[in-house]
């Protein structure tokens, strides 16, 4: 039950990291980056989210030792054999302090996570048109028209679109549609604005950080730990 906790950790921090490695790779995020810190020894361009991947790295081993308890525990000989205490002396140890790594890096990662607007602005113009031909879509049945017939033009035009991306030119779906004498009238101008398609998640955040976070941090104030590189962890 112990590893097991641990290991429930590990996987919640290896999912943010493996999500800001994706964000790294899509150049919308970056994580701290020292002023002499070497991203590559062999390609001195390159900023690796080292840190991020070495959670992941950490949060395998972790997952790794999650398996070892239960064998112990099916393997035992009445009420118990050496066999548990070896294994126990290994695994819980280990998966404590793996995990007191990955936590560790996840508050340094955090607490310096550089964020790039235009960036994410510019990958929205590309992505956001694709995600909007599904309120064309529904505008159009709507108002009377064949969802089949609808479908197919917003397919043939998305399909032009993704060849002339593919050609290095920007998306140019949106004015693809508003052209389309069947499309057109069902396509305004502030169709691809992202507030459109983020629902109550600003909302809810807000409501998770006031009526649930904070009290759970206030009720632990007096258990936070030690100051590490001007962090508190």
């Amino acid at each position: 039950m112990v590893v097991s906790a641990l290991a429930d950790v590990a996987g919640s921090a290896a999912k943010i990291a493996v999500d800001l490695r994706l964000l790294a790779h899509k150049r919308e995020v970056d994580e701290p980056f020292e002023a002499d810190q070497v991203g590559s020894s062999a390609m001195a361009y390159k900023r690796n989210p080292m840190r991020s991947e070495r959670i992941c790295g950490l949060a395998r081993f972790v997952h790794s030792l999650a398996t070892s308890p239960r064998e112990t525990h099916a393997n035992q000989w009445f009420e118990r054999t050496l066999d548990d205490s070896a294994n126990r002396r290994l695994t819980i140890t280990e998966a404590f302090l793996a995990t007191d790594a990955i936590l560790n890096l996840l508050v340094d990662i955090t607490s310096g996570l550089v964020v790039h607007p235009p960036v994410i602005a510019a990958n929205m113009r590309d992505e956001l048109p694709f995600m909007a031909t599904e309120n064309v879509l529904m505008r159009g049945t709507s108002a009377g028209h064949s969802r089949q017939e609808l479908h197919r033009l917003v397919r043939a035009h998305s399909l032009e679109a993704v060849a002339g991306m593919k050609r290095g030119e920007p998306n140019d779906l949106m004015a693809r549609m508003q052209a389309d004498a069947v499309l057109g009238p069902f396509v305004d101008a502030d169709l691809t604005a992202p507030a459109r398609y983020v629902g109550r998640a600003p909302e809810q955040v807000d409501e998770f950080l006031a009526e649930f976070l904070g009290p759970l941090l206030a009720r632990h104030e007096a258990r936070r730990g030690r100051f590490s590189a001007g962090v508190r962890v």
